[in-house]
């Protein structure tokens, strides 16, 4: 009787182990394998370029040099064009130029650029400005009067304002008024209208601020006509006050 407790106690035993070792054996799972390293990505391209100077005239070489690192294609604009990983190319640009470098790869891409500067060499001078005496013809505008008058007409004010404002700005000139008149009347009664004109002419330049001693005065009454028609297009031309440079001052400034 004793026999069969025993044996049954170790059969329960054994089984109990075995269920348990079983449990166990499925609640432990298997480690998974650990991943591989990842590849090393590419490089990034790097480039650089210069140049053997920076500054040249037009007809003058440069020489350009570069060099790349992780490129498979590097490329030279403008003129050069596809070029190795490392070297040089001379260029004569005929302007102010920049040459960029650009370096690509599996990687990405990189750009690099040299500038130069191109000038003329024997660049003409610049053209000199108008000479004193163009000036005065352009600036300085006569003053007509009407028939047998000598006061200063509205039209004549603006003339003169503005030829009063050129020689302000240019002491060092000094001028002559001469009086005309047109072919009516005599030449007794001409010469002095036409001295009143060009002394009226002077009075209003004076009121304006010229120095009275840069301004001279003279009349040629009807001697000397500016048109020769007998009409009165052609009178009322012949009836001016008319400026000449009558000289200038060396020794001061060209103007204001």
């Amino acid at each position: 009787m004793r026999t069969r407790q025993l044996g049954s106690l170790m059969l329960y035993g054994l089984l109990s182990f075995v269920v348990v070792s079983a449990g166990c054996r499925h609640q432990v799972a298997a480690k998974p394998p650990a991943p591989a390293p990842p590849a090393n990505p590419p490089a990034q391209p790097t480039v650089a370029v210069e140049a053997s100077r920076t500054e040249v005239t037009r007809g003058q070489s440069v020489t350009l040099r570069w060099s790349s690192t992780s490129a498979t294609s590097v490329r030279v604009t403008p003129e050069v064009g596809s070029v190795a990983a490392e070297g040089a190319a001379t260029v004569a640009p005929t302007e102010s130029t920049t040459y960029t470098a650009m370096a690509t790869g599996p990687g990405g891409s990189a750009t690099a650029s040299a500038h130069i500067t191109v000038s003329v060499a024997g660049a003409a001078a610049a053209s000199p400005g108008p000479t004193l005496d163009e000036m005065f013809t352009k600036e300085v505008q006569d003053a007509f009067f009407d028939y047998d008058k000598a006061e200063i007409r509205t039209d004549a004010r603006s003339a003169l304002s503005k030829t009063a404002e050129f020689l302000r700005s240019y002491p060092q000139i000094s001028i002559m008024i001469d009086g005309h008149c047109d072919e009516r009347g005599s030449t007794e009664y001409n010469l002095p209208l036409g001295d009143r004109r060009s002394g009226s002419t002077k009075d209003f330049l004076v009121a304006q601020g010229v120095a009275s001693d840069r301004i001279q005065t003279l009349s040629y009454g009807k001697e000397r006509p500016f048109c020769t028609e007998s009409n009165e297009s052609c009178w009322q031309q012949n009836r001016r006050a008319h400026f000449r440079m009558a000289g200038t001052n060396s020794t001061q400034l060209s103007g204001r």
